[in-house]
């Protein structure tokens, strides 16, 4: 009998260490590993690369060098030197959403991003922290972002609820993006990989006529 196989099942939650205080479940799952071991990879490359540096750089001082250099163009090509004193986090976030999809590719692994939890969390928080500094650092003029510059007076109160609807989706949108790519590839490889043996077999019935 042909065991079948569903490609969803690859993103279902399981329960590792049942943990619960109350009514609320705080168990430590599947997802949780995989974080913590996308976390511990990230620490393990970073420390492996600020080791004395030899004459010639290792693998791992490349790796590292090369993650820095790419985060730190693009918080300066976006925010400037006013990026500097965010750098850190926007290279943490980077780096862990980064390893959590690299271990997603390894067979009988779990991909976090894939589950809108997770995604949704993570934009959530920057998205708060983002609104948080700006406010602090424009003060009031903060609100002139929901009214763009030139816009004729009767189109006012029309433009200021589209900005408004479309500054506070952003999060929504940007997690959505993330969690829709993950689950859509890991089922497409999941379907195409599961065609792979039953091709290959069928792929030398015409050679049999040859023997």
């Amino acid at each position: 009998m042909v065991e079948k196989h569903n490609p969803l099942e690859q993103f279902e939650i399981q329960t590792l260490i049942p943990i619960r205080l109350g009514n609320l479940d705080i168990s430590f799952t599947n997802s949780s590993a995989f974080m913590v071991l996308a976390v511990a990879a990230v620490a393990i490359i970073m420390i492996l690369a600020v080791r004395p540096r030899a004459s010639i750089p290792g693998r791992w001082q490349i790796l590292a060098e090369l993650s820095y250099e790419f985060i730190a163009r693009l918080v300066s090509d976006n925010i400037g030197k006013d990026g500097r004193p965010y750098f850190s986090f926007i290279f943490t976030i980077f780096m862990f959403v980064l390893f959590g999809n690299f271990l997603g590719m390894l067979p009988y692994s779990f991909t976090f991003t894939s589950h809108i939890a997770v995604t949704l969390s993570m934009a959530l928080v920057i998205f708060v922290l983002v609104t948080i500094i700006a406010f602090f650092k424009h003060g009031t003029r903060f609100f002139s972002f929901f009214l763009p510059a030139g816009v004729p007076i009767f189109l006012a109160p029309l433009m200021i609820v589209i900005e408004v609807i479309s500054y506070f989706t952003r999060p929504f949108s940007l997690s959505i993006r993330l969690f829709a790519n993950m689950m859509a590839g890991h089922t497409l490889l999941k379907v195409v990989g599961g065609f792979v043996f039953p091709l290959g077999i069928l792929g030398f019935i015409p050679l049999a006529g040859l023997v």
